[in-house]
């Protein structure tokens, strides 16, 4: 049984008109707030442990049993150390990172809208209180158990609680219903899938159906990203590699005599050396930086794998609103009716616009405007004030745009108001397609209406032309109309009439009658200013983009071609064509997909279909979407991006990334940061593989020629758990280069090891490798004791190792043409590196266990140059490739 903490709710009465500010504080501070409860984290005791589940750490746990059994203490402890050390860095990034989800949790904070003080604003969901009323509509998620006290048609997708796939309708009263009181709760965390409502809150946080859900089965733990997964893989396989190699130098050493206990030491550091143990760390850590700095470019990743699959992004398919436009309708234009022309700043600051007329009669053109939207803000029934040096805006989209081109015209709604009082209104209704107001003059009515445009022409008998009243010219004024609708704007038109003070008491619609049309005012949602130049970045990333929009295909034409995306006439298709060549199949679908940037009066079912045959036509397709329309295609796509600022509950639970800007600028900023992230990985790997490989061609260049063991078990665990360690750290969360954009994504076929990591890795594997040995060989052919060998050629590993993390800072540039210092964590990742391995030197302790001693001036000057020639060999081949991808491209 579910223990749900009884919570009472208020009186009817006083809900319906929601509650003060004071009585929600007293009852949030006596109930708590309306959150779930969250699993305890890991304590980071408990961190640190699991950081020993690990097959390669039973090994060397053996490893260290051995020592202590055979005498070799201070190589037992060595291991032990060099294990603890390794498990308390993991258990840093691990904790840190679960540290830094729950912040970028933080950001993503749900909220409801609710009447507090009698005044409609949106607060954060853990704030409601018992007896809130709130307003609902659809696409939101019920933010608490409510009882509803209005619904229009509503519906709610109960799924997530009760299994009931279908929308389930509520209301006051269902018809036909047994269970009055189940249809009219609404349950925290079902989704409104149609319709309006307002409900009290009954029960918040704990209480609620889903709270005691939730305290019930917790949450549910995430999934390992598919990069780790594959790389997972492959280093099982590699440790398989290196289990043969290893087994190879057991028998090639027993047949030369080698003590057994070395034979096995021997063996076991060199398979835990040479396999990057410490990769899916580091690529964690490179995940888990970029999504750091995806939050800080308004990008909060919900899931890792998405940073991974953004930065492979092919196509966007985008929607209209709200993305590459500002989502706020504007009045772009005015026109009068005799023609006359005035364009306003879409993005004008409301306190330093106002509306410039030129030409001989300008005085008179900016009256004649402020006379039209004189009548636009008293037929209008939103509001537009300033709060704490912001703008406030409420009601209707289009009454809050004229609100704000009567601002740029200098006219305030309250003053207007103050000097023309109400004396009634007509609201508007979808079957009147337009609203009016009634106000009292000093011994008249005067009327202002707004509406459509073709309906007030009709209405109107009249119209101003050059500041005077002559016969309306309808067919003029449905031309411009026209003109005005095929540039993708939202046409409106306003119109003004007086009627005898003796009808005051009985004023509607029968007395808006003898008007005169002031003209007419073009809306729309403007292009966001960032885009064009955005779109310009997505064409030089090879990044495809397409538009997706319910809008009639001549609007979104319009917007595209401001938005800077370029299309032909044929590659506008419309849902009707989807659904066509869905009929026919998914292989005409396809072609049309493969051709088609913009697809207009797109349903959802068809966005979906779309989705699908992008990703049929070899496609990594990201999709943008606010509505719960949207899901289904969200889910659908590789990667789904949920708008924070204006989307559904539904949209942000149903996508990977959410953009808190609603910006699609923040959308190619982010896929700059997954290349990044993925580079970085890559140079990784590439660190990684290439020391561990190196250390394998030593040792078995070493037996045949009856050398002895080149490198301690311990000297390679310091190596590759250590030194290497710390540089493999660096490399993962190194900055970006500043070129992510520069060039195409990569192929969805490609592997993490292509040729050129191949090449690459078989280069520096040979180098280091080989001249390690070369070095050992030499030295004890010259009269060096095999510990002072060992000793130079450890120096000579850690030199490699800083070479090859400063060549690996760019794929492709020169090491000589990336400035350094851009990357301070990188340069300082080396220096620690040396620093610590030459003061192992002189520590009694650590200098003994690893068979150090310090070295001369010379002897260190000689292991870096040997160490530099992978310099020389590194840029050879980055050369080569650049010559070879510029003739390419040249081609």
């Amino acid at each position: 049984m579910m223990n749900l903490t009884a919570q009472t709710p208020a009186p009817t009465t006083p809900a319906v008109i929601g509650l003060t500010s004071i009585e929600a504080e007293e009852r949030l501070a006596e109930l708590g707030p309306n959150t779930l409860p969250e699993p305890e984290p890991p304590s980071p005791l408990r961190v640190f442990l699991i950081q020993f589940r690990n097959p390669i750490i039973y090994i060397l746990l053996l490893a260290s049993a051995l020592s202590f059994a055979t005498g070799r203490i201070e190589d037992g402890l060595f291991i032990l150390v060099v294990l603890l050390i390794n498990a308390s860095i993991g258990t840093y990034q691990e904790y840190s990172a679960d540290r830094a989800a729950a912040a970028l949790r933080k950001l993503e904070q749900p909220s409801a809208r609710v009447i507090r003080d009698g005044v409609a604003c949106r607060i954060e969901a853990k704030r409601l209180v018992v007896g809130d009323l709130v307003l609902l509509e659809s696409g939101d998620r019920i933010p608490a158990d409510l009882m509803l006290v209005d619904a229009s048609d509503l519906r709610c997708d109960e799924s997530l609680l009760t299994g009931e796939s279908m929308p389930v309708a509520k209301g006051r009263t269902v018809e036909g219903s047994s269970d009055e009181t189940a249809s009219s709760m609404l349950l925290a965390g079902s989704l409104v899938t149609r319709g309006r409502a307002k409900g009290v809150v009954t029960a918040t946080g704990t209480a609620t159906m889903l709270g005691g859900i939730a305290a019930e089965l917790g949450r549910a733990s995430s999934s390992q990203p598919p990069l780790v997964a594959r790389l997972a893989k492959f280093t099982n396989a590699l440790a398989v590699f290196v289990g043969l190699a290893a087994l190879v130098l057991v028998v090639a050493g027993f047949m030369r005599g080698l003590p057994l206990h070395d034979l096995v030491m021997m063996s076991v550091g060199l398979a835990v050396s040479a396999v990057p143990e410490g990769l899916p760390i580091a690529i964690s850590v490179a995940l888990a930086v970029s999504m750091r700095r995806m939050a800080a470019r308004n990008v909060i990743v919900r899931s890792m794998p998405a940073v991974e699959a953004l930065g492979s992004t092919t196509i966007i398919a985008t929607d209209k609103t709200g993305t590459l436009t500002s989502n706020v309708q504007t009045v772009t234009e005015i026109r009068l009716p005799d023609g006359t022309d005035i364009a306003l700043d879409a993005h004008a600051d409301l306190d330093k616009c106002e509306i410039r007329a030129s030409g001989l009669d300008s005085d008179l053109v900016r009256e004649r405007a402020r006379r039209l939207l004189r009548a636009a803000l008293l037929a209008n029934e939103g509001t537009l004030a300033r709060r704490d040096d912001l703008w406030v805006a409420a009601g209707d989209t289009v009454d809050v745009a004229l609100l704000a081109a009567g601002r740029k015209a200098g006219l305030g709604q309250e003053e207007l108001n103050d000097r023309y009082p109400l004396a009634a209104r007509i609201a508007y209704e979808p079957e009147h397609k337009y609203a009016a107001s009634f106000h009292h003059g000093s011994d008249r009515i005067h009327v202002f209406v707004k509406g459509a445009s073709e309906v007030l022409i009709e209405m109107s008998d009249r119209m101003d032309s050059a500041g005077n009243v002559v016969e309306i010219d309808r067919a003029s004024l449905l031309a411009q109309k026209e003109e005005m609708a095929a540039r993708g704007l939202r046409v409106l038109a306003f119109a003004e009439g007086e009627i005898g003070a003796s009808l005051a008491g009985s004023l509607g619609h029968g007395h808006l009658v003898d008007l005169v049309l002031l003209g007419l005012a073009g809306l729309q949602d403007p292009v966001r200013p960032e885009v064009p130049n955005t779109m310009k970045d997505c064409h030089a990333a090879g990044v495809e983009v397409v538009m997706v929009t319910g809008d009639d295909p001549r609007t979104a034409a319009a917007i595209a071609r401001d938005a800077g995306l370029s299309f032909h006439a044929g590659q506008v298709v419309s849902g009707h064509d989807i659904d066509e060549a869905a009929r026919a199949g998914d292989q005409r679908l396809d072609e049309i997909t493969r051709e088609a940037r913009i697809y207009a009066r797109v349903q959802p079912t068809q966005k979906s279909a779309i989705v699908a045959s992008l990703i049929r036509n070899g496609h990594i397709v990201a999709v943008t979407g606010d509505g719960v329309n949207d899901g289904p295609a969200l889910k659908k796509a590789h990667v789904g991006v949920a708008m924070g600022l204006r989307g559904t509950e539904v949209a942000k639970e149903s996508a990977d990334l959410v953009v808190t800007d609603d910006n699609f600028a923040s959308i190619v900023a982010g896929i700059a940061e997954g290349r990044a992230a993925y580079r970085n990985i890559r140079k990784v790997v590439l660190m990684s593989v290439a020391t561990g490989a190196a250390e394998v061609l030593l040792f078995m260049l070493a037996l045949p020629f009856g050398l002895p063991m080149p490198l301690l078990p311990v000297q390679l665990l310091w190596l590759n758990l250590v030194t290497n360690g710390i540089q493999d750290v660096a490399l993962a969360g190194g900055r970006p280069e500043g070129d992510e954009l520069a060039g195409p994504p990569r192929s969805p076929l490609e592997p993490v090891l292509d040729r050129t990591m191949i090449r690459r890795v078989v280069q520096s594997t040979v180098v280091i490798g080989g001249a390690a040995f070369l070095a050992f060989q030499w030295m004890i052919a010259h009269g060096y004791g095999v510990p002072e060998a060992r000793n130079i050629t450890l120096l000579i590993f850690v030199m490699f190792e800083n070479v090859q993390t400063l060549a690996c800072s760019s794929e492709r540039r020169s090491i000589f043409s990336v400035d350094i210092l851009r990357n301070r964590f990188l340069l300082l990742s080396v220096l620690a590196a040396q620093t610590i391995h030459i003061s192992a030197m002189y520590v009694p302790w650590l200098s003994g266990t690893l068979g150090l001693s310090p070295i001369t001036p010379l002897e260190w000057g000689l292991s870096m140059l040997i160490a530099s020639s992978l310099v020389l060999v590194t840029e050879v081949d980055k050369f080569v490739s650049r010559r070879r991808r510029d003739r390419s491209s040249h081609a």
